[in-house]
């Protein structure tokens, strides 16, 4: 068995992974659901993804902003401007057609959101 054989199978077992993480792009419109301290809420974002950066549109209860973030593999990240709050940060895991996670609007609190994508 050569030496080079351990490699070769350790790439193929990544490959499917690789792949996956590749493949992980939100660009499109979401609709939110957000359950925060003070009420809920529907906002919609809209996001564009080039690579791991992030960039795009919120528009809900505390107005329209612009975000930006991050997403890295099935990870995400992103802030924007609330009116009246000051920022807002989200972060979440991406599966597929929806994600999930927390938000934390400073002064008046956090929560949980979920959103799924728009067709």
């Amino acid at each position: 068995m050569s030496r080079t054989f351990p490699a070769v199978v350790v790439t193929i077992l990544l490959l499917p992974c690789l792949s996956l993480i590749a493949q992980t792009n939100v660009t499109g419109t979401w609709n939110a659901v957000v359950e925060l301290d003070l009420g809920s809420g529907e906002p919609v974002f809209v996001f564009m993804q080039e690579g791991e950066a992030l960039t795009g549109s919120y528009e809900g209860t505390f107005g329209a902003a612009e975000l930006k973030g991050l997403v890295s593999g099935d990870q995400i990240e992103f802030t924007f401007g609330a009116e009246g709050v000051g920022e807002a940060t989200y972060t979440g895991t991406i599966m597929g057609e929806s994600m999930e996670g927390t938000c934390d609007y400073g002064p008046i609190g956090g929560g949980t959101w979920t959103a799924k994508k728009s067709e």
